[in-house]
Order: C-alpha cells, then structure tokens, then sequence
C-alpha cells in the first residue's frame, strides 16, 4: 500500500488500480500517530462489463414509464427523510434486503453527478474535480457497501477520500476544516437502528441536504437502478477506482480539543484543563470510543471505566443510543461506581448524546434541552430555542423563565435544524435546535448536529462550575425543571401493501387535523407557536419561505369538560417504518389514558381509519 506525503486537501487520483486488490474491510482504532493519508484500491461492482459509451442517455431512453413502475420504487423507498436507510444483510424476519450494492452504487453515482449540477448552476461552468469524503460506522455491511459507493462517486467524475471508521459530525467537518475542506462528504450509516440495516447521510459545505434534495437524488437512482436491472447505461467502471485512506479523525479530535482548552483557559494548567475530572464514556460499541482516548484523556481526563469503546458493528451489549434504557442504565452504575463527574452516552454515529450527572441522574430527552439552553442562555440572553413538538409544557416554562422563547416544531432533526437557521435568516436570534432523541445543533457550531459537540459545550461549564467554587455538577442546572405526570408512546402500524405506507400514513394524520378543525372532536385544540410562523398543529410554515413537508404531523392539546388543560397528543407517520406514532403527554396522573380513549372512540373507530391502521396497541392500552 502506497503511502502519500502530500496534504489531504492536494490529493487527486492519479492511475486506476489493478482489479482484485480488494479495501481493507477490518474497523481500526484511531491514533494521532497514523500516516495522514493513503492509497487504497477499492473493489466496484462492475460486473465485468466496461462503462458504455453514453450511458447516461441510454439510461434517459430506456426508461419512461419504468421509471415510475415498482422496481424504480425499490430506490426510492429507501429514503427516510434527508437520509437513505435500509436493510443491508439478512436476519429481520418479514424484511428482505433492499440496500444492495447496486442500490448503493446508483445512489452514490447519483449524488456526484447532482453535485455537479449543483456547481454549474451555481458557477457556471464544471470546474476542477469535485471531491467526497467517504465515512463509515463499524456495521459489517460497511466495507462491503463503501466499494461500490467510491465506484458510483468515482463514476461520477468525483475524487474519493475514504476516511475509515469515522462520525457523521466529522464528515461534515471535512468540508470545513482547513486541511481538508472537500466538497461534500457522505456518512454511511442507519445510527441506532440494529447491525442488519445500513444507510447514507449526505453533505455539502453548507450542511446537511434536505429531504427534497434527497428524494430528488433518489429519482436519478431510480433511472439508473432500472436501467441497469434492464442491462442498459452502464454497468460499472472498467477498473476499481482510486481512493485516497485520509486520516480525518485525528484533525477532528484535535479540533474538539482545541475548543475545550480555549473556552476553559485554565489558570494553571492549559493544555489539561480536564485534570482532577474523571468522566465516563459509553460508546456502545459505535464510533464514540476517540472521544474517550482522543479527546477527554489527552486532556488530563480520568476515563477508567468507560464502557464499549471498542467498535463492533453486531453492537453485543446494547444499541447505542442515548434513549436507549440499558445504555443509561449500565452508564448510571459505572458513574456512581466510580465516583465520576460525569457519564456520556453516544449513538453509533455520534449526532446524536446524553450524559449522567455525578448523582447518577440521566439527562436525555427534555433534560438535556433544558442543560444545553441553560448554559447557551447565560451566553446569548432571549435566544429562541428550537425543539420538536414532543417536547414537554415544562421545558417551555423553564426557557421562558430564562428569558428565552421557545419554539415548537415538526419532528425530524433536520426540519429542527432548517427551522433555527430560517428564523435567523428572518432575524430571530436562534442559538440552540434540538429534538428530544438528543440530536442537537448549535449556530455557533455550523448548525451540525454533534453530539460530541454538545458533550465538549456541557464540559466546559463543568469545568468553568468548579473553577468559580460552584458545589455541585452540572445536574444542579436544571433542579427546577418540571416533569410531565405522565408520558406514553404508541405506535398503529399501517396494514397493506408497504408501497402504500407512506399514503395511507398521510390520510390518517390527515384526518386528525379534519376532525379537529370541523368540530368533531370538542376539547380539541391543534397547537400553534405563532411567535416562530408555525401553526397547524406545529406543522406549518407561515411566512413567506415555508419548509418543505416532508411527514405529516399534527400537536394537538386536549381539555376536558371543565375546560381543564390535560395534556397534549402528537401524532405523525413515521418516516422509518409503516407505522404512525402517538405521543401523549399529561400533567396529571391518568390524562394519558383519559386522551387515548377519547382518540380511540371518537376518531379512530369512527374516522375510518381503524379500517387500514391497526389500533390494537391503543386498545390495549385504554383497557
């Protein structure tokens, strides 16, 4: 294996490899010690057959009405959101695979090639060679799944810089930090969902892609995936691509670091200022183990006693997943076992974290909005803070009474995030985005969800707690925020053929807001955040620029017939699964069931929606 001297940010591809020499499959820890970068061959799925000659025009002829027919809908069927997931190796029962290699490969030739459209568009002309950087997480599809990505990127004219087991954070960081600074950046992964399914996330310099940018990504694919099921466009490369190994992992560690010894400034001692701290990681056998080695104990960090930092891509002892019970639960023990001050858990791309404080506490959910606003609202006084619309009335109550407004929005980290960054286009100063699963973006960090941004933001002022003499952890931040009474989620899966999911998800939701609006359910009343342009239900844009819809859902709050507020219900269509979820919330003990039995027999048994939505989880649960 060759290795290369020259900087990340000089390299280009300069010869096609010899078929067979296959990418080195084998997860390996990060060390700051690695060469920078080097390059590796990678095996594509050629099939053996060279590239046709016009094969993007052949591709545009064959397909017409295929385009549309079932087999274009495999593609497109892969899009969750502003992702793409599915199932990359058997073993989920009623599940076959459909994240195949060719699948990956289209999708992966397809975002190059709108990269590309991008840029003209943009500046006119296609300029040098646009170049992607390729993360992954450990799951064990993933070696296999990145040769034919680098195949479709690289016949898409773009350069392929493999960064190896990495975040998602650190991959959109690779468009930005100056070493490296690439064009976009794709992150395979399918986070915390189990080791048999796999996915892309996408990136460019200006963030994360939106749902609409990534269904149109899919319908390219799609074109492509029936042509070449039909034997037309193309079917691979000549000869595997050249990939550059880059060693981006360290330069973020680094990065992360460097904000931690500039923020805390220790008195008397800079470069460790994490010395006397002993805090413990649990990575869940996922990507988070550097932060642990990297960051926390080069600088003078304690982290004896961190859990599953090694990463395994069959996750043997739980999903990592900060809402996941085990998780918080093992972290707990290993905290109050070992007297640290604080406890992270990471999910396996590390967007997403939850910590324990030094009594043991779980912050997640609610309590870690509450944490992260507390300590962005000593900074930036009257800041808005954007959340999902599962978050509680209590959290709401603790923002304002800081001085900050809080704004309720659609479910989704990406339609979190886009809403932050358009109310500050609009001139709302919005510091904090977060949804309640612990993805959570800050303005000064580029509006990227970072969950090992959020943990360094969260060790600063625990540091900067001590260094004032304050007694306590960081807990003691959020001692009066108020927890709902009552708290249960429901799921209705949607009965029928899976093409139609998405559709019936739509008329189900639909009908709740119908029913709302004309009178049908009285103590009903669809939630609103008009401060923010957001109405219906907290769905809806307002103002001049609405967001795309990408799922529909609906926040509705519910009084009963003394006009006594109970609480509120949130329903939407999944966009993972076919299913449509419920989320109730009460203030006082028994309001979750006395909603759900209202829903259920005064809108699902009489809407018509219990005809193609299986209700028995709701039935079981109002009896």
């Amino acid at each position: 294996m060759a290795t290369i001297t020259a900087p990340p940010a000089a390299l280009q591809p300069r010869e096609h490899a010899r078929p067979g020499r296959a990418l080195r499959s084998a997860p390996r820890a990060w060390s700051g010690r690695r060469r920078c970068c080097q390059v590796i061959r990678a095996t594509a799925s050629s099939r053996g057959r060279p590239a046709a000659t016009g094969s993007g025009q052949l591709e545009s002829t064959a397909l017409g009405a295929s385009a549309g027919g079932e087999e274009g809908d495999v593609i497109r069927r892969l899009q969750n959101g502003p992702d793409v997931r599915g199932v990359a190796l058997e073993g989920e029962k009623g599940r076959a695979v459909d994240l195949t290699p060719l699948a990956v490969e289209v999708i992966g030739e397809s975002f190059g090639e709108w990269l590309r459209d991008q840029r003209r568009e943009r500046e006119g002309e296609d300029g040098e060679q646009l170049r992607v950087s390729v993360g992954r997480d450990p799951r064990l599809s993933g070696s296999r799944l990145s040769a034919v990505l680098f195949a479709g990127l690289a016949k898409a004219g773009c350069a392929v810089f493999d960064m190896g087991l990495a975040t998602t954070p650190a991959c959109f960081m690779s468009t930005i930090l100056p070493r490296f600074s690439y064009d976009a950046s794709i992150m395979m992964t399918a986070s915390h969902l189990p080791y048999t399914r796999n996915g892309l996330k996408f990136f460019t310099k200006r963030g994360g892609l939106s749902s609409v940018e990534v269904e149109g990504i899919c319908d390219r694919a799609a074109r492509k995936y029936v042509a070449r099921k039909m034997g037309l466009g193309g079917g691979g490369l000549g000869m595997p691509p050249v990939v550059m190994r880059v060693d981006l992992m360290s330069a973020y560690a680094q990065h992360l670091r460097d904000i931690i010894k500039e923020r805390v400034a220790h008195p008397t001692h800079y470069d460790t200022p994490l010395e006397g701290f002993k805090v413990i990681v649990n990575a869940g056998n996922g990507c988070g183990g550097f932060f642990a080695w990297d960051v926390l104990e080069k600088l003078g960090a304690d982290t004896t006693g961190s859990l599953h930092l090694g990463p395994d891509g069959m996750f043997p002892n739980h999903m990592p997943n900060p809402e996941d019970a085990t998780a918080m639960s093992l972290t707990r023990g290993a905290v109050l076992a070992g007297g640290a001050d604080l406890g992270v858990v990471f999910d396996t791309d590390v967007d997403r974290s939850g910590v324990v404080d030094d009594a043991g506490a779980a912050i997640n959910g609610d309590r870690l909005i509450a944490l992260i606003s507390a300590i962005v609202l000593a900074e930036h006084p009257g800041t808005t803070v954007v959340t999902d619309a599962r978050a509680g009335d209590g959290l709401t109550r603790f923002i304002e009474a800081r001085g900050g407004r809080h704004c309720l929005y659609r479910v989704g980290y990406r339609n979190v995030i886009d809403k932050g960054a358009q109310l500050n286009a609009d001139g709302v100063e919005t510091h904090v985005m977060m949804e309640t699963t612990g993805h959570g973006a800050l303005r000064e960090n580029h509006f990227l969800d970072d969950g090992a941004y959020m943990v360094v933001k969260i060790i600063i002022e625990m540091v900067r707690m001590r260094l004032a003499g304050l007694e306590g952890g960081v807990g003691g931040l959020i001692r009066d925020l108020e927890e709902p009474a009552e708290s249960v989620l429901l799921r209705m899966d949607i009965v029928g053929e899976p093409k139609s999911a998405k559709q019936r998800g739509v008329e189900a939701v639909e009908a709740f807001k119908t029913y709302i609006e004309e009178g049908k359910l009285s103590g009903w009343v669809l939630d609103d955040c008009g401060d923010c342009s957001v109405d219906e239900g907290c769905l809806v844009d307002n103002n001049d620029h609405p967001i795309d819809v990408d799922a529909y859902m609906y926040r509705a709050k519910f009084y009963d017939e003394s006009q006594r507020p109970l609480g509120w219900v949130h329903i939407r269509q999944s966009v993972h699964n076919p299913n449509i979820a419920l989320n109730l919330q009460s203030c006082v003990p028994g309001g979750c069931r006395s909603m759900a039995v209202d829903l259920f027999e005064r809108f699902l048994l009489t809407s018509g929606v219990n005809e193609f939505v299986d209700t028995s989880e709701v039935q079981k649960f109002v009896k």
